[in-house]
């Protein structure tokens, strides 16, 4: 993991005639800041889609890990009646899904959200997955700790405020993450639901920014008109540019989380 990072890295510092003549090295033999120049020429826009992929994947993952852990804590209990035909609800959904096209018309002609900030977070709030996921690790929870709650006066809400999200911290720790990189790494909703230039995230900026290069460089009429070299243009490099400093963020993030990720998924394995 670590060495194909710093090969990206190491792309996007070395010039790009280096990149063309002698390929991909580990170390640059040309050194240059070049694509970066070309990517943070207009700051305001990257800083804006920063802003909100920071905004979706914080907002998103809290409500994404409340509405989780929530319904898994439900359908994990034994007692609660509707346990079996609710669990199996939640799997049948994780195998078949409505579609591309009645989700499109759902959230644009019923639930109205086409660009808004919402329609990147609400869509992928609940994962059945997740969800399974969750209800694996809960019900490895002793019922007589409920049990001893409920006698000492405690009601559904405190138990698991108090007790089931302590005791879950490896759990949530490992789907947080999951959830976090979900809502990072999205961009197919920013693509089909937002055309508002104020709420592009991140990625999706991305994909235009690969877009473009390719447009500027593979079009000879547009070259013709302006005054760019298209030999000397940073393409390559400009390229994992843009995937550092797109990456680069999670990539700090995810140490302070490894050591629950391993714990987390092993003990909220599925069993069939």
């Amino acid at each position: 993991m670590v060495i194909p990072f710093l090969l990206v890295v190491s792309i996007s510092l070395t010039a790009e005639s280096s990149i063309v003549n002698g390929g991909y090295r580990l170390i640059p033999q040309v050194f240059s800041l070049e694509a970066y120049r070309y990517i943070l020429e207009a700051p305001l826009i990257l800083l804006r889609a920063y802003g909100v992929t920071i905004f979706v994947t914080v907002v998103g993952t809290v409500l994404g890990l409340l509405f989780v852990s929530m319904t898994a804590y439900s359908i994990s209990r034994r007692d609660y009646r509707y346990n079996r035909i609710t669990t199996f609800y939640i799997f049948f959904t994780m195998l078949f899904s409505g579609g591309l096209v009645p989700g499109y018309i759902l959230i644009t002609q019923y639930l109205h959200m086409k660009d808004t900030i919402w329609v990147l977070i609400i869509p992928g709030l609940l994962s059945p997955f997740y969800v399974m996921v969750m209800r694996g690790f809960l019900m490895k929870t002793p019922v007589e700790i409920y049990e001893s709650a409920k006698i000492d006066g405690a009601n559904e809400y405190r138990i698991f405020f108090t007790m089931v999200i302590p005791l879950a911290k490896p759990a949530l720790a490992t789907l947080g993450l999951m959830i976090s990189f979900g809502y990072w790494n999205e961009w197919f909703g920013g693509l089909l639901y937002i055309d508002n230039e104020k709420l592009v995230p991140l990625q999706l900026l991305l994909v235009r920014m690969m877009s473009t290069i390719d447009y500027l460089t593979t079009n000879p009429y547009f070259a013709s008109q302006v005054d760019i070299p298209m030999d000397l243009f940073p393409k390559l490099s400009a390229r994992m540019a843009m995937a550092v400093l797109v990456a680069g963020p999670m990539t700090i993030v995810f140490p302070f989380f490894q050591r629950y990720f391993v714990k987390g998924l092993t003990v909220g394995s599925l069993k069939g």
